[in-house]
């Protein structure tokens, strides 16, 4: 795990003791800090407390502390010491945070309504996520750099291919944030290394002074506004990591839309003109040689990658093979199978129109399975690939919506499972045609998330023989 000084002899609380929690607690407590957990899943909070290194360390198990904060106080570690700390199961809502180093909430928490937020600011503690303490980890690593990826849509994709580029290259790497495993519970990078960090929106408002020596923003489409003062908020909140940045750091901006755009004008009129890169749309590529990035959507995140791997100093040819030998992520226009000259793709990781859209360029004719728990009342977003859709079928919770908004654009079935819906496509599919899911909206009305669905669109084809 990731450990730093910095942090021997502070007193620290976690909210939401999940993986990235869970890791937070490890790195922190192995560091010689003293931590307040709390999750309201008892299990999470069991399961923590009762496993190594943790075990025999802790205190108040499976109950809260009357007095948590006086507890930690009486079992302060000294901070010379280089034992590990201490760690206390309690609600950090019942604590008094007065001196706490840092109030650290797992990203899931919505700072605008949760009663954490101004009981940690009462007591005038920064409210942090696992990131900002990586940040504050950096000067005892190893000389390293970090590339920071957010966006709307394409951001996974995207920072897993800039990683899978530099370990293609041969440079040391590690993928964290918000994919993969959560950063501070992975061992640090030998010198000369580069940390590649998946950021949504809410771990960098948690976030007050990760410099990326690479930060990349691909785009910015209303999403998340319950967490936000409307768009303008949400935009402000992707703005923030080129704001933690230093001058002479790599800020690479794609411009397709208004407000990335104005950030890229914001951060060059802020005396950083030479380090902006613009990613602009509609640049035609040659991605047959890329089996896994296909579509104008995955030219604009290759571009942004190889912008982002140049400003690294990595050569193109390394660039060129290991767009080559990308082979995308699970969910999210993952080629399934090839059935009777039929491809069938899983992008049940697009949960809503604007990732469903250019989706829907991917391939020239396509039987599109769409539906769920629908976070908008329009498809408007998916209005310009519906020359490409041969036919539809709706699924879930939106069916009958959806159902109503292609009529008459479209042939459409109201298929209600996704079972159906494959079985559906399969009989009316043509060889060279592609059956895709792509449901432009959540999973919960069918299924526990995106993964369980993409997963059960992969046993509906294979069931199919």
């Amino acid at each position: 795990m990731i450990t730093s000084p910095a942090w021997r002899g502070k007193r620290f609380a976690v909210l939401g003791l999940a993986r990235s929690g869970a890791a937070t607690v490890r790195a922190l407590v192995a560091s010689g800090a003293s931590v307040l957990g709390w999750d309201s899943n008892e299990a999470a909070r069991d399961a923590l407390a009762k496993a190594p290194p943790l075990q025999g360390r802790g205190l108040g198990w499976g109950s809260v502390s009357p007095r948590p904060t006086d507890v930690l106080e009486s079992l302060h570690p000294n901070p010379s010491s280089k034992e590990e700390g201490l760690f206390a199961v309690a609600d950090p809502l019942e604590a008094d945070l007065t001196g706490f180093a840092g109030m650290v909430v797992s990203p899931g928490v919505p700072l605008n309504r949760h009663p954490i937020a101004p009981h940690a600011r009462a007591a005038g503690v920064p409210l942090i996520g696992d990131i900002e303490l990586f940040a504050q980890a950096r000067a005892d690593l190893p000389v390293h750099r970090v590339v920071g990826i957010t966006g709307t849509n394409g951001k996974s994709t995207t920072t897993a291919l800039i990683h899978h580029i530099i370990e293609t290259a041969g440079i040391p790497t590690r993928l964290g944030g918000n994919i993969g495993l959560p950063i501070l519970g992975q061992d640090p990078l030998p010198a000369g290394g580069v940390y590649v960090l998946e950021l949504s929106s809410y771990q960098i408002d948690l976030t007050h002074s990760l410099d990326c020596d690479v930060a990349v923003l691909l785009n910015i489409t209303p999403d998340h506004l319950d967490r936000y003062d409307g768009f303008e908020g949400y935009a402000a909140s992707k703005a923030r990591l080129f704001g933690m940045q230093s001058k002479g750091h790599a800020a690479i901006i794609g411009i397709g839309d208004a407000a990335s755009a104005n950030i890229a004008r914001q951060v060059a009129l802020a005396g950083r003109s030479e380090d902006v890169t613009k990613i602009a749309p509609g640049v035609c590529m040659d991605q047959s040689r890329w089996p896994a990035l296909q579509g104008p959507h995955n030219a604009q995140n290759a571009l942004a990658a190889i912008a982002a791997c140049e400003a690294l100093g990595i050569d193109r040819a390394a660039i060129d093979k290991g767009l080559e030998s990308f082979p995308g992520l699970p969910h999210r226009m993952e080629r399934i199978a090839t059935r009777n000259g039929v491809l069938f793709v899983n992008d049940s990781k697009a949960t809503n129109p604007e990732s469903t859209a250019p989706a829907l360029s991917a391939y020239p004719r396509i039987h599109w399975i769409l539906g769920g728990v629908a976070k908008t009342d329009s498809l408007e977003a998916c209005r310009p690939g519906f020359g490409h859709v041969v036919r539809a079928y709706t699924i879930g919770e939106a069916g009958p919506l959806f159902a109503g908004l292609l009529e008459g654009e479209l042939p459409v079935e109201q298929s209600g499972t996704l079972e159906t819906a494959v079985r559906a496509a399969a009989a009316h599919a043509q060889p060279g045609e592609a059956v895709l899911l792509s449901p432009a909206c959540a999973s919960f009305d069918q299924f526990r998330d995106f993964e369980a669905r993409g997963d059960a669109f992969r046993a509906a084809v294979e069931a199919l023989g």
